[in-house]
């Protein structure tokens, strides 16, 4: 165990295309970004654990070996952190203190949950040198989310947190973990998100019920003669040709799952060769693909989205996340960011009587100890 208190700062991410393919065994195109929840360990005296929000002004205690699922939400994403790495190495955890602070915003689609769980997974790890991998880390915050918490997420977000670079985009295989970096070269563009300030409960949401209808849709795929892991894999015109086999509804979301997957390839490709608006075209199609095929876009994002269709200095723009409310992702060109940010504040308050919050981020490291 660590002698003096260590701090570990831990990112929220974006993903500029790629959504809601991560759990279908596809491509998406994430980043660490540079706001942050910041975890500080120290020693405790006995056997108990003590994690305390500084920012909430609450706090937990738990006897080691003690890690019960909770009715508060967020505490559930420490005992599970806590309960996963106990079974990877047992009888290795004792006591300790965790004070935790962020500047990353809760319920924006910036992945909070993520930031929390692998900052807490990575904190115990280097505070009880437990020699836990990347994957590891990863696995453990994966299995909280699904297990104690109840949303069952793909890998891209502990992803995006744990091998976050600066200034470089990742385009992740989730099929099998491959990975390469990509510079996110914006040239005169800059990263601007507009929160809607319409939280989203993923785990009561409609997240796990697009999920189960994904895989309701490789099932009936498969049962036609195929053998394929992932509905990413399925080829479209093979989707086409079973059309009579499904509802409506499920045809329509595995066909914007496998174009989706399709798009986020494209994207990669174009970002190297530095073409930025075919960029921007494909961010604006996938956010019609999310409102109007997945459906799970909501109409104060569908209105952000629409205000930038026609402004010359916006590249392009989509909602970013599991959806229902959070952010739009918007490439705006850096002379007019303050104009845009005011223009479009002023326009959301008079449609919904909502403030929306601008957060202007760059790209930044994946969690690590300071």
């Amino acid at each position: 165990m660590s002698t003096q208190a260590i701090t570990i700062l831990s990112p929220g991410r974006i993903n500029l295309i790629g959504e809601h393919i991560d759990y279908n065994g596809g491509h998406v195109l994430p980043a660490s970004i540079d706001k942050k929840i910041k975890l500080q360990f120290e020693s405790a005296s006995d056997d108990t654990i003590t994690i305390q929000s500084l920012d909430y002004d609450t706090s937990i205690e738990i006897q080691v070996g003690y890690f019960a699922k909770s009715t508060v939400e967020w505490e559930n994403y420490v005992l599970g952190v806590l309960h996963y790495i106990d079974r990877l190495r047992p009888t290795m955890l004792t006591g300790f203190k965790c004070s935790i602070t962020s500047d990353l915003p809760a319920g924006s689609g910036l992945s909070s949950s993520a930031a929390l769980s692998c900052g807490m997974a990575t904190g115990i790890n280097e505070w009880f040198q437990l020699g836990l991998t990347d994957l590891e880390i990863m696995e453990i915050a994966r299995k909280a989310e699904h297990n104690y918490v109840g949303t069952m997420c793909g890998i891209m977000d502990q992803f995006a947190v744990v091998k976050g670079q600066q200034d470089q985009l990742i385009l992740l295989d989730c099929k099998d973990h491959s990975y390469e970096y990509i510079p996110a070269q914006w040239n005169a563009y800059k990263i601007v998100l507009l929160n809607t300030n319409i939280s989203h409960n993923l785990a009561s949401s409609a997240y796990n019920e697009r999920r189960r209808e994904c895989e309701k849709a490789l099932e009936i795929i498969n049962s036609l003669g195929h053998s394929y892991k992932f509905l990413c894999e399925v080829p479209l015109e093979v989707l086409h040709s079973f059309k009579e086999h499904f509802e409506t509804s499920t045809y329509t979301k595995a066909k914007f799952v496998i174009e989706e997957n399709q798009r986020t390839l494209l994207a990669a490709s174009v970002l190297k060769d530095g073409n930025l608006k075919t960029l921007g075209e494909l961010m604006y199609r996938s956010h019609q693909g999310l409102s109007n095929e997945y459906q799970v876009s909501c109409l104060e994002l569908d209105f952000l989205v629409n205000y930038t269709e026609d402004l010359d200095h916006v590249l392009g723009s989509r909602m970013m996340g599991g959806g229902f409310g959070g952010c739009t992702i918007n490439l705006v060109h850096e002379n007019f960011i303050d104009a845009f940010i005011e223009n479009a504040s002023t326009a959301y308050q008079s449609q919904f009587g909502i403030t929306l919050t601008p957060i202007i981020t760059v790209i930044n490291d994946g969690v690590k100890m300071i």
